[in-house]
């Protein structure tokens, strides 16, 4: 610990503390500052003793008191988690387990359950929901209380104020007693009160008590008795399942839930409260000056550094849930607009310090561009460009906060707020850039010296436009990002989306020539928009490879100029080995990584996540050679090293003769812009490096990912992680269509087919929902959805959808409505959307098929869920898991029997709730990388014991920046557990795993790709510490998650199989003599499986 304030927090959660909230801690009679670091108090030595003070309460103290006494109430109850509040999600380790696998008993063998459950047999069709949540008895705890609220006559009078009452509060014990408490300065206590008669004198029986808590055990003895079962059950839980996460994670399934009466939680709903935390009294946050001061903090050191990036991160976690909290209220019509006489698709919100505006196409800025399907990208692209600067980190230049958030079928906006730009017009703000498409262009000084920088590191080329004076203008960014001097004298960018160099393979231009591999692959081929941009890593990929490339040109002939010096010197030449000019491999998904180092001249150096040691290191003499070479005085060459040079740049189509140069111009096929030398030879060998850079995507990238998933380097279970795949490797999804074309010629990556056609099933499914979700009444969101996944998935031929809004109306009511309402909006949403009641299954999978073709440029050649089953070997499971996940439905926990060709598989009592998807920029914690990539370094050179240190330091610094939960702490940890087994510590590395296991379905989902390798790892480390019952568990759920994602044909589910036979003959084996439990036909069945997968393995 390192502040007073962790001592609190402490003694807040243990078991004989946990009830105090409004305390000090004194030392010599001296109170200590929260704040203070412990480091700093004087006097505090070893052996110092630190004590509890109560302190009066004051109204906010005891409100936050009643909070914390309701949380601990609420501790186990999974409502939270399911509704997706307060940081709260499931972990289900422990009841796979049936308990805490480090503090069970050795399982007796008589007792040994080895039996499989049917579902997850080979050939077996039956994917259930239900074990996905398995339900814990253990955690069902009886109520404390019947109600506890806020009394109906807070607040205290004036008369009262002035004898210390600070609130009133109402509870119902469970023995059906009414009691009116006093909240005052020196604690609580009974008073007489009833539902009608205001009496706030105390009580005959007076039980003062500084705890809430002590007062209710006085009073009942049946909340006595129940909160000490509840404390005991919620100490036994690991703190990992009690932690709240930094980011909320969201269920796609919920079980049914009792609603219980919460004042809390009606609080919540409908005061005030914005969002803001409990300790900034009376005022909401100034989110901009939060997230731009936290980055002007000082960096100097490793201290500096780590304080920096964790008040970064905390601010913009909470930025994140205030923005995702706001854009739910402005699409559920909570929100007024600052423009209400605006149409709706063109109101613009402000909500708690944030700005909120809609994806639409307001005034026909994105016409050219492609309509509503580009504005509709455009923030996603935006969002790109700010994460891209915002790596960059450049002192002085800032960027906003931004979240993009897709709710209801609606994607919303959320941005802080520049000081004063709204009080003045845009055009008068922006200092750089262009606000009209380059007709006017201006540009600052001041800009021009912080982007001159960034643009190096970002591979932009400086470029010179004309204004609509004919003045020559200087770019260092793409001419639609914007520059604007707050009042607060910061400079701001805003509008980065067009940051990376345009896509032509989707963007066919006239002056562009095209390589005939390129056109049999069928491009360039013309997209719904303009904005197709390429990604960054392929940017950073490309670049690298033409530097290596360079490096060996550039060697080759520098040696042979060295061999004929050394012959005319009759001394014999030194000879420099040269590796292939190949771009080296991105980071593997899934694994924290410090990206790559620059060097001085733009090229990429150093090591990417500990891949490709060997590769980095096989020509370092050519590099040191040529780059000696390049950073020498130009004049102090002789003309025969200078035209090496210059014919090694001219070779991989540097921009600059003298030196390696490979930079992007993004506006190179801008239209509405005036370059200074329209067609001079620069601007040509601009074009043709952007065309160059998506020829490499589709010539080499593409087939690069293909290759690793034959070698199994790379072996993607879902749509996610193909997702990833392709991302790290610079691959936009616009290229599934072509990559699922080469799959089908690939016997044997029928499986990654599969993923690919799914997914491309499911992003169609998604666009679709878009629109088909816009304007639904809230009335009818349930039926809609409900109706959509009917058509969905269901074999059901005629699903029918009720009109709730048309239920509950009667025969009168409903013919005046059709008049008076025809056309009439209240809100964002639009009330008189009925077009999803005539959906059919036919209609939607029309619409699936021609979207497919439309974006894709891939023929399904279905016109059914059954045939894309049958053709591509798609899961319907599968196929409705992805499409919740990715548009933020919630459905109930129960077995749907999606084979029904009598009956609809979904009613509207199963859709539970609609949730919002969120993309943000995620903070790093730059240090600890840079340890992780250490310790992989002397990890691979078999440096184990040095290597752990150095993760285990990594660990530490993660800690300190992202607190407890953090998807890279549940990497680290992973990685730290097999060092552990590695090394013969089995015991701990069962320890460390069992964190991770946590971590990943807490941060990331119980049935997320990660979390079935989490279990698997652990189940290997049980069964090292003989732990065989709970290992065979383990790998059953690893099997059953497995099977939900994908199905049977993939090659991580046959290791499954394999491992599970291994470990089952082994305990057989070990228990020869013993009874276990484990029926003979399974084991023969799953024994014959694994066998034919081991030689096919």
């Amino acid at each position: 610990m390192e502040l007073v304030q962790e001592i609190h927090q402490v003694l807040m959660d243990r078991e004989d503390t946990c009830h105090r909230t409004c305390f000090s801690l004194q030392l010599d009679g001296v109170q200590l500052d929260n704040f203070s670091e412990l480091k700093s108090i004087e006097g505090l030595t070893e052996g110092s003793l630190i004590r509890v003070v109560e302190e009066p309460y004051t109204a906010r103290e005891a409100r936050i008191h009643v909070r914390h006494i309701r949380d601990l109430l609420k501790s186990l109850d999974p409502a939270d988690s399911y509704n997706g509040q307060d940081g709260m999600s499931s972990s289900f380790l422990n009841t796979v387990t049936n308990g805490d696998i480090l503090e069970k008993k050795k399982v007796h063998a008589e007792s040994m359950d080895c039996t499989p459950p049917d579902y997850i047999l080979p050939d077996s069709k039956e994917r259930p929901l239900l074990p996905l949540h398995p339900i814990c008895k253990d955690n069902k705890v009886s109520p404390c209380l019947k109600v506890l609220t806020m009394s109906g006559w807070n607040p205290p009078p004036g008369p009262r104020k002035m004898h210390g009452d600070l609130l009133y509060l109402y509870v119902i014990t469970l023995e059906d007693k009414r009691y009116h408490l006093t909240a005052s300065t020196k604690g609580f206590y009974g008073n007489q009160s009833t539902e009608e008669v205001f009496n706030p004198k105390a009580a005959q029986q007076r039980h003062l008590s500084h705890s809430l808590i002590d007062l209710l055990s006085q009073i009942s003895p049946a909340f006595k008795k129940n909160f000490a079962t509840l404390q005991r059950k919620r100490v036994q839980r690991h703190p990992f399942e009690r932690v709240a996460t930094p980011y909320q994670l969201y269920s796609w399934v919920a079980p049914v839930m009792e609603h219980t009466i919460d004042s809390i939680r009606a609080e919540d709903a409908f005061s005030s409260k914005l969002g803001y935390e409990e300790h900034i009294p009376g005022q909401t946050r100034d989110w901009n000056e939060e997230l731009q001061t936290t980055k002007e903090l000082p960096r100097k050191n490793l201290p500096e550094r780590l304080l920096r990036e964790r008040a970064i991160f905390k601010v913009h976690s909470d930025f994140v849930a205030a923005a995702t909290r706001g854009a739910m209220a402005v699409i559920d019509g909570n929100v007024m607009a600052i423009n209400p006489g605006e149409d709706a698709k063109m109101q613009l919100f402000i909500w708690n310090n944030i700005f909120f505006s809609l994806g639409f196409d307001v005034k026909d800025h994105y016409k050219e561009l492609g309509g509503d399907a580009a504005a509709y990208v455009a923030p996603g692209n935006d969002l790109q460009g700010v994460k891209a600067y915002w790596s960059v980190d450049l002192e002085g230049l800032y960027t906003l906060g931004t979240v993009v958030i897709d709710y209801r079928g609606y994607r919303v906006t959320a941005q802080s707020i520049i000081p004063g730009i709204l009080e003045r017009e845009q055009e008068q703000s922006v200092v750089y850039g262009s606000i009209d498409f380059g007709k006017t262009v201006v540009a600052s000084d001041k800009y021009l010296e912080f982007l001159s920088q960034t643009a190096k590191l970002l591979k932009i080329k400086p470029h010179k436009v004309l204004n609509e004076k004919d003045d020559e203008v200087l770019l260092c960014s793409s001419i639609e990002c914007k520059g604007i001097v707050g009042n607060d004298q910061r400079h701001y960018i805003l509008d980065l989306l067009r940051t990376f160099p345009p896509d032509v393979n989707y963007l066919p231009v006239d002056d562009v020539v095209y390589s005939e591999e390129t056109k049999k692959m069928g491009y360039p081929r013309k997209h719904k928009h303009s904005l197709c941009c390429l990604r960054q890593e392929l940017v950073d990929a490309f670049v690298e490879a033409r530097y290596m490339l360079f490096i060996e040109h550039a060697a080759y002939h520098l040696q042979l100029l060295r061999n004929k010096r050394q012959e005319k010197a009759n001394t014999p030449p030194k000879e420099v080995e040269t590796g292939e000019a190949t771009a080296a491999d991105p980071p593997l998904q899934g694994v924290v990584c410090n990206g790559h180092v620059e060097a001085k001249d733009g090229s990429v150096g150093g090591l990417c996540n500990g891949h490709g040691e060997s590769d980095a290191l096989q020509s370092d003499d050519a590099k040191k050679m040529v780059e000696a070479v390049v950073e020498s005085d130009v004049e102090s060459l002789e003309d025969s090293t200078r035209d090496v040079v210059r014919k090694a740049a001219h070779a991989v189509g540097s921009l600059r003769d003298t030196e390696f140069d490979i930079r992007f111009n993004p506006d190179v096929f801008s239209s509405g812009i005036r370059f200074v030398d329209a067609d001079g030879e620069e601007l040509k060998r601009e074009k043709t490096l952007v065309k160059e850079a998506a020829e490499f995507l589709v010539g080499v990238q593409i087939p690069k990912m293909l290759r690793h998933c034959l070698e199994h380097s790379s072996s993607p279970i879902d749509g996610y992680t193909l997702s990833e795949a392709m991302h790290v490797r610079g691959i936009n999804m616009r290229y599934l269509g072509k990559i699922a074309e080469m799959l089908a010629e690939m016997p044997q990556l029928e499986y990654v087919h599969t993923i690919a056609v799914a997914e491309m099933i499911t992003r169609a499914m998604k666009h679709i929902f878009k629109t088909y979700m816009q304007g639904v009444e809230q009335l009818s969101l349930a039926a809609s959805v409900s109706h959509l996944l009917n058509c969905y998935v269901g074999a059901y031929a005629t699903p029918h959808a009720a009109d709730a809004a048309e239920e509950l109306l009667s025969r009168h009511s409903r013919k005046k409505n059709r008049r008076g309402l025809k056309n009439k909006r209240t809100s964002v949403l639009a009330a008189d959307n009925t077009d999803w009641v005539h959906m059919t299954p036919k209609s939607l999978w029309s619409d699936v098929v021609a979207e497919v073709r439309a974006y894709y440029g891939f023929e399904l050649g279905v016109d059914g869920v059954d045939g894309a089953v049958a053709r591509y070997g798609v899961q319907k499971i599968s196929l409705l898991r992805s499409l919740c996940v990715r548009c933020g439905v919630q459905i109930l926990l129960r077995d749907y029997n999606m084979e029904s060709r009598t009956r609809q598989a979904f009613g509207e009592d199963d859709i539970v709730n609609l949730f919002p998807v969120v993309k943000h920029v995620n903070p790093k914690a730059t240090d600890a990388h840079n340890f992780y990539s250490t310790g992989q370094v002397k990890i691979q050179r078999g440096f184990l014991k040095e290597g752990f240190e150095v993760i285990s330091e990594a660990l530490n610094l993660l800690n300190n920046v992202y607190g407890a939960m953090h998807p890279e702490i549940a990497t680290c940890l992973r990685l730290i557990a097999r060092l552990n087994y590695i090394m013969g510590e089995h015991a701990e590395a069962m320890v460390q795993q069992q964190k991770a296991v946590l971590m990943s379905e807490r941060v990331l989902g119980v049935d997320h790709p990660n979390t079935v390798t989490e279990y698997t790892h652990l189940a290997l480390y049980c069964f090292a510490n003989t732990d065989i019952s709970t290992a065979l568990k383990l790998l059953y759920r690893a099997r059953y998650l497995a099977l939900l994602l994908h199905g049977e044909n993939h090659p991580e589910v046959a290791l499954l199989d394999v491992s599970t036979v291994v470990r089952r003959r082994d305990a057989l084996r070990e228990l020869s003599s013993t009874r276990v439990c484990c029926r003979d036909d399974v084991r023969t069945r799953v024994c014959a499986l694994a066998s034919c997968r081991v030689t096919s393995v």
